[in-house]
Parts: C-alpha cells; sequence; structure tokens
C-alpha cells in the first residue's frame, strides 16, 4: 500500500525547535497572568503549564508520551505540584480501564477473530459497494465496545480488508480513476463509520472514560450502561446512514462487486474453523459485555470487568505476558492519560476549571440554556479543527464546556454525554483529526482537499442524527 510520503518525513531542527518554543511561550504568558479570584496562588501556573502540555501534543515536537512526561516535571520542579500529587493520575482507575482494554483490544487482532468476523460479513453483504460499506460498519461496531484504540481496531482489522478488497476490483492510490473506482470511498466512509462506534461506548475510544472521569468531578456520574443506553438510537441511526450519505456525496466508480464474496469465503476456508483461541476470545468478549452492562447491578465496575478478561485471556494464554509487556500503545497511554487526568484533577482542585466555566457560561449568559447549549456544543464540534487528538481535545476542553453548559442551565447528564459523544464523533473533520485518519489518509486513496470536504459535509450530517435522533430519544429515556 502507498502511503504518502509528506506523512514521513524526518522533522528538521527548526521545525523541532518551533514546536518546542510555542508551549514555552504559552505557558510562560499564562504563568504571568493574574490570579482570578476563587483561584488558588499556584492556578494559573498550573494551568499555564497544564495548556503548554497541551499545545506540545498538537504540535508533537516529541511522541505524545514524552510531552507528558516533560510536562509533569516541569511542574513538580517548579513546585506546582508535589510528586506525589503529580503522580496521583497513575493511581486513576479509569486509566488503567483504558490499558486492560488495550490489551483485550490485542487479544482481537492476535487470534485472528476480528478479521474473520469482517470477512463473515463480506461473505454476506459484499455484492455491491454499498454491502461492502455496512459489513465493514457492523464489524467496527462489534469491536467497538472492547476496542478503546479506535486507531487499532479500524488501522489493525477493518483497513487491511478495506484495501484488499479496493485491489481486487483493481482499485489503487494512483492513477485518479483508479482510486475512484472503489478504494476511496470504502477509505472514507470506514472513517466516518469509525467516529461514530468509537462515540457509542465508554470503552470504544481511549478518551471516552477521561470524559466520565471528568464528569464525576462536575457531580455527574455516567456509567457503562448510561453512556451505551443514551447513544444506542442515535449511533445504530447514523450507522445505517452513513454508508447510504456517502454513496450518494461520494460515489464509488464500482458499485457491483460479485467478486467479494467468493474471496471472503475463500479466505475464510483457507483460515479453517475457529481456533481454541479465538473461542476463548469470543467467550471473554461476551462475558465483558455482560459485567459492564450490569455491572451496577451485580456490583462489579468496568475496571474490575476489564481486568477480570485480560485475567482470563492470560489463564488461557490467548495472550502471553510479553503481548502484555510489548503493547507499546497501552503503556504510552498509562503514561499520557496518567499525567494530564492528574493535571486535570489538579487544575480542578485549585479553582481553575470552575473561573473557566463560569467565564464561557458568562459570555453565553444571557440566551436560554437551549440557545447557549447549540452554540457550546457547535463551538466544541468544530475547535477540533486545532487538534489533531480527541483526546487531548477533551482532556483541554470538555470540563470547561460541561461546566459552563451545566451554569447555563443544562441538565448535568445531557451536558455530559452530549459533549462525551462529540469527543469521538469529530474525529473526521480533517487528515489529522484522530488516529484513524491519519492511518486513512496515510493510504494515499483520499486528497487533503477531499478530507475536509467530505468532512464538513458529513459532519452537518451527524451532528443533525444525534441532535434529532439523539435529543429525542435521551429525552425519552429521561436523560433531559
Amino acid at each position: 500500500m502507498a502511503l504518502q510520503e509528506s506523512t514521513r518525513r524526518t522533522p528538521t531542527l527548526g521545525s523541532r525547535l518551533w514546536k518546542v518554543a510555542i508551549p514555552i511561550v504559552v505557558a510562560v504568558a499564562v504563568y504571568f497572568l493574574p490570579v482570578p479570584e476563587g483561584v488558588a496562588p499556584t492556578g494559573m501556573r498550573m494551568l499555564g503549564i497544564f495548556l503548554g502540555t497541551i499545545v506540545a501534543l498538537i504540535l508533537q515536537p516529541l511522541p505524545t508520551g514524552a510531552v507528558a512526561v516533560i510536562g509533569m516535571t516541569v511542574a513538580m520542579v517548579t513546585k506546582t505540584e508535589s510528586a506525589g500529587r503529580a503522580l496521583a493520575g497513575f493511581a486513576n482507575t479509569t486509566v488503567w480501564l483504558i490499558v486492560a482494554a488495550f490489551f483485550i483490544a490485542e487479544g482481537f487482532l492476535l487470534t485472528g477473530l476480528g478479521r474473520r468476523i469482517a470477512l463473515h460479513f463480506v461473505a454476506r453483504l459484499g455484492r455491491s459497494s454499498l454491502g461492502l460499506a455496512y459489513g465493514m460498519a457492523l464489524t467496527d461496531l462489534i469491536l467497538a465496545p472492547a476496542t478503546p484504540s479506535n486507531t487499532a481496531r479500524c488501522g489493525g482489522v477493518v483497513y487491511p480488508i478495506v484495501t484488499s478488497l479496493a485491489q481486487l476490483e483493481d482499485s489503487h492510490p494512483e492513477p485518479e480513476e483508479s482510486r475512484k473506482r472503489l478504494g476511496a470511498f470504502l477509505i472514507l466512509t470506514a472513517l466516518q463509520v469509525n467516529v461514530v462506534t468509537s462515540a457509542m461506548f465508554v470503552t470504544a475510544m481511549a478518551g471516552n472514560p477521561v470524559a466520565a472521569e471528568v464528569a464525576e468531578t462536575l457531580g455527574v456520574e455516567i456509567s457503562w450502561g448510561t453512556w451505551a443506553l443514551a447513544a444506542i438510537v442515535p449511533g445504530l441511526v447514523s450507522l445505517a446512514a452513513v454508508p447510504w450519505v456517502m454513496s450518494k456525496i461520494y460515489p464509488p466508480l464500482v458499485t457491483k462487486t460479485p467478486e467479494a464474496p467468493g474471496q471472503a469465503r475463500d479466505e475464510l476456508q483457507t483460515t479453517g474453523a475457529m481456533s481454541r483461541d479465538e473461542w476463548f476470545m469470543a467467550g471473554t468478549f461476551v462475558l465483558l459485555l455482560l459485567l459492564w452492562c450490569l455491572g451496577s447491578v451485580l456490583g462489579v465496575d468496568a475496571t474490575t470487568a476489564a481486568f477480570t478478561g485480560v485475567a482470563i485471556l492470560l489463564i488461557t494464554g490467548v495472550l502471553s505476558w510479553k503481548n502484555v509487556v510489548e503493547n507499546t500503545s497501552a503503556w504510552s497511554t498509562l503514561v499520557f492519560f496518567g499525567v494530564l487526568v492528574g493535571m486535570a484533577s489538579e487544575l480542578n482542585e485549585l479553582g481553575v476549571i470552575e473561573w473557566v466555566g463560569d467565564s464561557v457560561a458568562a459570555s453565553v449568559g444571557s440566551l436560554s440554556w437551549l440557545a447557549a447549549f447549540a452554540i457550546l456544543t457547535v463551538v466544541f464540534f468544530y475547535s477540533h479543527y486545532l487538534f489533531a487528538s480527541n483526546t487531548a481535545h477533551i482532556i483541554a476542553m470538555y470540563g470547561v464546556f460541561v461546566g459552563a453548559a451545566i451554569v447555563s442551565g443544562a441538565p448535568p447528564l445531557f451536558a455530559a454525554l452530549v459533549f462525551g459523544f462529540i469527543g469521538s464523533l469529530f474525529g473526521g473533520l480533517a487528515h489529522y483529526s484522530s488516529g484513524p485518519a491519519g492511518v486513512l489518509y496515510g493510504s494515499g486513496y483520499i486528497k487533503t482537499a477531499e478530507f475536509f470536504r467530505i468532512g464538513f459535509i458529513m459532519s452537518a450530517v451527524i451532528i443533525a442524527i444525534w441532535t434529532v435522533v439523539g435529543g429525542a430519544w435521551m429525552k425519552l429515556i429521561g436523560v433531559w
């Protein structure tokens, strides 16, 4: 598969220096701001370090984990945070839920169960380009509850199958007519489907548990089941609509793919019957879904359930300890989230989050809560053009906007859920908006301008569905 060379260039010294300089300037500028009333003396210093870290995460002068560690070190050296407070985020159960779910997702990839599921859908639905798109959507949906890395789900399972199906129809990144035969349509559709499945479950995207954690600091408790129940109807409607809408606004040149089901059946035949490890993986997955859905009844929290799944996979040999140790994505996520959750908690303790929330709320204070809520959600959604990470955006702005919405009069649970959903839904705006977007852009099938154009159009479609259908559904189940 052709990777666009622009995504592989090594940063020059000059580009790295300005990427380091800008976060430092931001941190220092905020540091010297006067301390507002109600904010602790070290509050603005902590805010400066936090914002400088977020800007560095956006610009990426160094890998994400390295940036987080440097930010934490600065907070300790300047005595803005004690070592104990700075490291407190590593004891956060939500952070460990994400780490555990990464290991569970690894099981889907190692056993081949995720690929088997996708091939079954292709064999049954793959006689047309639209059928292939729906098959990939169903694959993504099934894997989503236990795959917090939407990048792994999209890049490790869906993407390889999409590209092989495209090549089967002689659709390659070049020339223009070739990529538009089938590959470009499937690639862009896979991204828009992924943002929807990522929004449907707390454990479907790494930033979702962080949003739930921040909501709890604002006095709003969101369980796994509450999130899933609120998202299920708008999510399913979106999954039904997205491939069809994509087929209208960005249609492939090839609409019939009669050979795809046969190829999928051949691959399934070559793969053979489900292995022992696949059966254990499937059984563990079903158990996890039951524990996550019924956790409040059974008295089992989401993190305990996730580690129960990991333990079963280790005992049965589906995962080895080496697999766990070598999962760099999981451990990098632990460092990244552990540091930033600690920083966010400190900002809340110092009164900074409440002050920022009150300031944002004051800007829309003269409006009804519905009007204020609409403005806040649109601003939160499209400000993602400034971010290259869903999670960084959530950490930087989720608490502020939810707090502002609550102050303006919005029902707390409704506000926390809606902004939580948006934290995934804006991941398809541009080629840099999320991990899956970067993976799919690297395929070479999509031009940059197409990413922006289709991303914006589909964002309007998704916003309409989640506003109308989602709003009505959440009203019906008593969320607001």
